[in-house]
């Protein structure tokens, strides 16, 4: 498993790479552009080349890209839809660029919108984005179980993949603290065991590319996304350690999108600790 974070570009590219080394991590996670605006980030080919250098020269062995959560692909509103659109093939082509394993994608809220009529706009939007570019996938992430974004549950997930194209570009990001805040019983390895079954059974393995690691702020099924950092929240030390050791989980970048200790973001402290946890869950299986 690769463990690691969600980092900051901030000041280049290339420094998400010293960011993830700094941390210890075996991966890292990045915006492709501001999370609060829709402008692009314009990165020039010196910066890809800086950037693929700096990766190949570390120890990091995954690179994923964190669509914008600006982006609402369901979106009836033809404005909306156009943004998101641009911002969602930027990714794909930053992704292109730098060899990411992903870009993992919160498809968007429905709002009161009939399911199926938001998950067909949500596919045409994806499916024009793989047109404009190569060979970087699309991760649909799922969601903390409101109802609105789509995503709530593995069968929303399999009808996005299929609305999308069911195409090799076309895969899923779990979280496993949405996964609880849904209601979703993780905490001890039979558990979770039945839940990856029933994710295999309805979207498919061959589909999971990618994992967030987050600790629950809010309890079991309360149907909110709010981070805590890693054992500290509702899940504890057993839920991560029992997530972070899932032998069907083994190969995949697993990335921490936690508060902090200072509330700025996941440091070296977090990543050793979500190492350990790993650790101790595969003693204890």
């Amino acid at each position: 498993m690769l463990i690691g974070a969600h980092v900051s570009t901030a000041g280049g590219l290339v420094h998400a790479v010293e960011r993830g080394v700094e941390r210890d991590c075996d991966a890292i996670q990045i915006f492709h552009q501001s999370p609060r605006a829709w402008r692009p980030t314009n990165f020039t080919g010196d910066d890809y080349a800086a950037f693929n250098e700096a990766f190949a020269a570390s120890q990091l062995q995954s690179v994923v890209i964190h669509a914008v959560y600006l982006i609402n692909t369901c979106s009836p509103d033809p404005e909306i839809a156009e943004k998101s659109l641009a911002s969602l093939t930027h990714a794909l082509r930053v992704g292109d660029a730098i060899g990411a394993d992903g870009v993992v994608l919160h498809a968007g809220s429905r709002k009161k919108d009939p399911l199926e009529e938001a998950v067909a706009r949500s596919g045409a939007l994806v499916r024009e984005a793989l047109a404009e570019t190569e060979s970087c996938p699309v991760l649909f992430e799922n969601t903390a179980g409101t109802t609105g974004p789509l995503g709530r549950d593995f069968d929303e997930l399999e009808m996005l993949v299929d609305a999308a194209g069911a195409g090799e570009r076309i895969g899923i990001c779990i979280d496993c603290c949405h996964l609880f805040a849904s209601g979703f019983e993780i905490v001890e390895p039979e558990q979770l065991s039945v839940v990856v079954d029933d994710l295999d059974r309805v979207v498919g393995l061959d589909r999971l590319r990618c994992l967030h690691v987050n600790d629950s702020a809010v309890p079991m099924g309360a149907n909110r996304d709010k981070h805590a950092n890693v054992g500290e929240g509702e899940m504890g030390e057993r839920g991560i350690a029992t997530f972070l050791s899932e032998p069907r989980f083994e190969d995949l970048p697993a990335l921490l999108e936690t508060p902090g200790p200072e509330k700025k973001g996941t440091d070296a402290a977090e990543i050793a600790r979500a190492k350990a946890f790993r650790a101790e869950g595969l003693r204890a299986r």
